[in-house]
């Protein structure tokens, strides 16, 4: 991509509307955007912190290694998001891995340029504080639901979350989602089983709230929303 349509997107996110274009120019010419396709890993646990990313298009997940050798699905990206902003943590090295879930454009920013940035736009700064609180609290949201929701009611809540986000209306009343994950997945975003996962989707089909297929079981159309709340 050329450096005029990156100034374009990088115009366009939400993170650096309160820079001039003269510091927008410069980000464009310190990027790189890169392609990735589906199952790609963006980083692994373990690698250098080299760069703050920015989703153009497609969608990722930010997973966690356990101790007891389970993955936990920190969260889903989609486009025009942010991952990998943790750099000041004091480590140099990831914690987290990130696999593509679906074909994806990435804006690559180097962490030593970003870091230099946010020293020269202290209204960054503020930018960037308000995603670690938007992702701290999805992050308490989820405890709660853990505590508080049963499993079947943390799976209705995350198609519900799917749709009210990245749903696209299809005709009057239904929303079609497409998550990109396996069932195992889902499980490991909700905190419940694959088995959970799968008998919930299936008595859901059976009761025409959602449609999906053998063949394509990640592109879920909701029917009626109102079940879901």
């Amino acid at each position: 991509m050329d450096n005029n349509a990156k100034f374009s997107f990088i115009s366009q996110l939400d993170f650096f509307k309160t820079i001039d274009d003269r510091y927008t120019r410069q980000v464009s010419n310190q990027s790189s955007l890169v392609t990735y396709q589906k199952g790609d890993t963006i980083f692994n646990t373990g690698d250098n912190v080299n760069y703050i990313y920015f989703l153009k298009s497609g969608s990722v997940k930010v997973g966690l290694n356990t101790d007891s050798d389970k993955v936990l699905i920190k969260e889903i990206v989609f486009e025009n998001e942010m991952f990998g902003e943790n750099i000041f943590n004091g480590r140099t090295n990831r914690r987290h891995f990130v696999e593509v879930l679906s074909d994806a454009e990435v804006l690559k920013v180097p962490v030593n340029y970003f870091r230099s940035l946010l020293e020269h736009n202290p209204v960054l700064c503020h930018e960037l504080s308000k995603v670690y609180i938007s992702k701290l609290s999805s992050l308490q949201t989820r405890m709660n639901n853990f505590i508080f929701k049963k499993a079947q009611n943390r799976i209705y809540l995350f198609l519900n979350e799917m749709a009210n986000t990245k749903g696209i209306k299809i005709g009057i009343d239904e929303i079609l989602i497409n998550h990109g994950l396996s069932h195992k997945e889902i499980a490991n975003v909700t905190d419940t089983s694959r088995q959970t996962v799968a008998r919930v989707l299936s008595e859901l089909k059976k009761l025409d709230i959602i449609h999906f297929s053998a063949r394509k079981p990640h592109k879920i159309l909701i029917r009626n929303m109102g079940f879901l709340a």
